[in-house]
């Protein structure tokens, strides 16, 4: 077999056909973007020996660590021990977090050499502590390996890459935690339907999500994984959440189907509705095929390697904010949002709906309990008492009953002390992690129009941010609203407007306030505009948000509520 060089820990009666040789036998391609075209389109797919040669290419091309171990310091390392019959009863590095080495369609006793490849790496990557990636990983190299010693230096190679702004796998817990944050925030913003569907399901929404890599790394079925490896390999870490989310797409659709479109939806236990993705992605070969599976996955916009990044660096400082730094004895459970109906006390909304509104903002605060600081049937209807007891607090959320018993609020991602910044001018400020919503009649969100519109938008930032722009049928002076600039360090992430290039100064018009009123949204009307006495408000459609109406246009305020985010960890 002419695969035999690159194939010797292969069963070859598992690969089906992807045992069978076809299509070119040789990529003469050294541009990058040209590498990533050939990647997607599975230029390599139908040849094992080419996909094998291809894969050391990528691989050796990977920047490095000035000292990275490559297959002479293995060989130099196991010695006598490489030409012995490795043992699959060597246990794992405890970083691996209990994963195993998938099979895939190796032989049996190449599993044996799998583990040893890992306990090498382990010895010479002392400063990994989380890596539960890794055993898939080795033995999906190891399909595409002359040898362990071979296979050894393209793994060393992935965890030792040092180029920045990339990275090929975790190594840290608080790496891996965050990861999983950031799925949740990428899940709620580019599936809201599979999201809402999870937050229905399961019992623990973080938890679910935590398996997120797993899905990939272990569960997909071998021809759909070497797909995604393709293209991993040249685009890096960003693939696993394009591949994650679209499987989460087809999970949803399936639950969809098979349960007659709505279904059934009462909360299990969050280790059920693991269970249950997990057989789905096992078995997903029996419905979508590796290139479906792509194509899904590839028809995200706005998807990019900085938004990961900068969603990735805020979970992390989320986390070491609160302590989380190295895995917890305790569940995760201890740590996500469980509203005690008993405890829970709001005037406006029940526990299980304060739990759907939990479910829409960023994960990092998913960690924090809802903390009310102000209600217009304790502090009285006064603007100054709401902004003496809202300042300090980010984010914080508003609720707002009408005297006709209909119920919409806001997510404001920004200190309302940011208001002081524009002088006497009413400043729009906050970022766009902002969002407005209505509870009654109907349960509907509303975002930021570029989340919804990516055309609105590109990844170049942009200057002058601090435009003026005029908000529509306001009874006040100051009809021109500036959008101050924030120190970048202060800023939300991604989503902040200054990551973007807005065509339209009128989308990103977040929040503002001054003495005689508070306004969410602008651009050709507000979303919500609550006058000093915080007795009269008006709703209309707003450019920042796309909204409708979120009740009567012009209504009358029954109960007012402001809710903080308090840390669930301190005590």
């Amino acid at each position: 077999m002419a695969e035999e060089e690159y194939g010797s820990f292969v069963d070859w009666n598992q690969m089906g056909d992807l045992a069978k040789s076809s299509g070119p036998t040789k990529v003469d391609c050294k541009d990058l973007k040209e590498f990533k075209q050939m990647a997607r389109q599975g230029y390599w797919a139908k040849n094992h020996k080419l996909r094998a040669q291809v894969y050391q290419q990528l691989i050796k091309a990977i920047p490095c660590r000035t000292v990275t171990p490559d297959a002479e310091v293995y060989r130099d390392i196991m010695g006598n021990a490489a030409t012995k019959k490795p043992s699959s009863n060597i246990p794992l590095p405890e970083f691996v977090d209990g994963s195993p080495v998938p099979r895939y369609c190796l032989k049996t006793e190449a599993v044996a050499s799998a583990h040893q490849i890992i306990n090498c790496v382990a010895g010479q990557f002392p400063d990994i502590s989380h890596c539960p990636a890794l055993p898939a990983v080795t033995s999906l190299l190891l399909h595409f390996s002359v040898d362990e010693a071979q296979c050894f230096e393209h793994v060393s190679r992935i965890l030792a890459c040092n180029e920045p702004g990339k990275r090929l796998l975790d190594q840290t817990f608080l790496a891996y935690e965050s990861s999983c944050m950031t799925f949740g925030d990428l899940a709620n913003k580019y599936c809201p339907a599979a999201h809402k569907l999870i937050v229905a399901t399961a019992q623990d929404v973080l938890e679910v999500y935590s398996d997120w890599q797993r899905w990939v790394l272990g569960d997909l079925p071998f021809s759909h994984m070497v797909r995604v490896l393709d293209v991993y390999l040249v685009e890096g870490y960003k693939i696993l959440y394009r591949v994650a989310i679209a499987l989460l797409k087809f999970y949803r659709k399936h639950k969809a189907g098979s349960q007659g479109g709505q279904g059934s939806q009462q909360q299990q236990d969050s280790s059920k509705i693991k269970a249950d993705i997990q057989a789905f992605v096992k078995g997903i070969a029996s419905t979508v095929s590796p290139d479906k599976l792509l194509e899904k996955a590839f028809s995200l916009r706005l998807f990019s390697r900085k938004e990961i990044t900068l969603l990735q660096l805020t979970n992390e400082k989320s986390l070491q904010q609160k302590g989380i730094t190295v895995k917890q004895k305790r569940s995760r459970r201890n740590v996500q949002l469980a509203l005690n109906p008993d405890t829970f006390s709001s005037e406006i909304v029940s526990a299980k709906e304060m739990r759907d509104i939990w479910s829409w903002i960023p994960e990092r605060f998913a960690l924090c309990q809802p903390q009310l600081l102000f209600t217009t049937s304790t502090h009285g209807c006064s603007l100054n008492r709401f902004y003496q007891h809202c300042e300090g607090y980010e984010p914080t959320l508003l609720l707002i009953r009408t005297t006709d018993g209909d119920v919409c609020g806001a997510f404001l991602s920004t200190d309302w002390e940011e208001r002081k910044r524009g002088g006497n001018k009413l400043s729009f400020f906050g970022t766009g992690e902002c969002f407005v919503f209505r509870l009654k009649p109907e349960i509907e969100r509303y975002e930021w129009v570029v989340i919804r519109h990516p055309e609105l938008a590109s990844s170049i930032k942009t200057q002058g941010q601090e435009d003026t722009a005029s908000s529509e049928d306001q009874n006040t002076d100051n009809n021109s609203l500036q959008q101050p600039e924030k120190p970048a360090g202060d800023l939300s992430p991604f989503l902040s407007a200054r990551h973007f290039n807005l065509n339209s100064r009128n989308t990103s018009m977040f929040m503002a306030g001054n003495f005689d009123s508070i306004i969410v949204g602008g651009g050709d009307g507000n979303a919500l505009y609550i006058d000093a006495e915080l007795n009269h408000g008006r709703t209309g459609r707003c450019a920042t948000f796309d909204n409708p109406p979120l009740c009567a246009e012009t209504f009358q305020v029954s109960l007012l509520e402001t809710w903080g985010f308090q840390d669930a960890m301190a005590s």
